[in-house]
């Protein structure tokens, strides 16, 4: 008669299990920085625009009028609020596609392993998104000087115009001047999505296409494009959310004018809350900011169930 052996797992020695715990309290520390600065520069004033939309309060003293859902409603029947939102939609739709092109297409042609210059080009594509946006902004106002500005002169130069274009100063051209700003500044980061996306197709398909006498067109659309779809509605979904973030090139290159041709939703809302001539109205400019982060999140939620059903459709494939 045998006695039957019980196993009993071997407890980690206290050296170790004080080393792990010390690990995880230095991580802590190492986080204790960015959550700090996000609690109070994110969070808090995020929770505080919705408290403070139910109020009527200009922002110094201390007298604030509790109003309900009065803001709300005076927001949407307010034609200037819905006409910075017409611009900021005219704005995604301006800027969005063809950055999105741009980007697959620069994508595309970085990914191929036997160009050798393609670390400096990447480089050189990425380096407007780390340039910081204000002083972007300043640059451009002055490369698109009517006056003295170099893009003016060039085009004079080349016979393409009689006259100076104002480009910032005209309202029919402003909106469109602050969009091929943006293009040309975030346009690297999509690139980089786009390379990665890319990377994930197995270079054998490619490979076994070119065997069978696939061009490069019938490859891409066969192979590339089905195959990172999934990652083209996530990469358009940033694109979409980065682009009504548009307050510091905005505010640097034309502060919303002229005529107010390029006060979008971010500016209106600025506008209400500090720089209005009257007396600002921060309850009613957070009503605003909430309306317009709703709308934001709804778009996103409609983004992330397109992402969900392509996903199923390729799973039932």
């Amino acid at each position: 008669m045998t006695t039957a052996q019980v196993h009993i797992p071997e407890q980690p020695a206290p050296r170790a299990q004080r080393s792990a715990t010390s690990d995880t309290v230095w991580c802590y520390l190492f986080m204790l920085p960015t959550i700090v600065l996000a609690a109070v520069f994110t969070f808090y004033p995020a929770i505080a625009s919705w408290v403070i939309s139910f109020q009527e309060w200009n922002g110094f003293g201390d007298e604030r009028t509790f109003v309900g859902f009065a803001n709300f409603r005076e927001v949407m029947v307010d034609r200037y609020f819905w006409a910075a939102f017409g611009r900021t939609a005219l704005f995604v739709l301006m800027t969005v596609p063809a950055s999105l092109v741009l980007a697959f297409l620069f994508a595309a042609a970085l990914n191929d392993a036997s160009y050798r210059l393609r670390p400096l080009f990447r480089a050189v594509f990425f380096l407007p998104v780390v340039t910081t946006t204000a002083i972007v902004g300043i640059v451009f106002t002055m490369l698109m000087n009517p006056f003295d500005g170099p893009l003016n002169r060039f085009l004079l130069s080349i016979g393409l115009i009689d006259q100076p274009i104002d480009f910032l100063g005209s309202p029919s051209l402003a909106l469109a001047s602050v969009s091929a700003v943006f293009i040309w500044k975030w346009t690297g980061i999509s690139m980089i999505y786009w390379l990665v996306a890319l990377q994930t197709v197995p270079k054998e398909l490619y490979e076994a296409a070119e065997v069978d006498g696939a061009g490069i067109w019938r490859r891409h659309r066969h192979l590339t494009v089905p195959m990172i779809l999934p990652f083209g509605v996530i990469i358009t979904l940033i694109a979409v959310v980065g682009s009504f973030q548009t307050f510091p090139l905005v505010q640097a290159m034309t502060q919303g004018g002229p005529s107010f041709s390029t006060e979008l939703v971010e500016l209106y809302i600025y506008r209400l809350a500090f720089a209005s001539e009257g007396e600002p109205r921060l309850g009613y400019a957070s009503a605003a900011a909430v309306i317009f982060g709703l709308a934001i999140l709804i778009f996103t939620a409609l983004q992330a169930w397109a992402v969900r059903k392509i996903q199923l459709a390729r799973k039932g494939q």
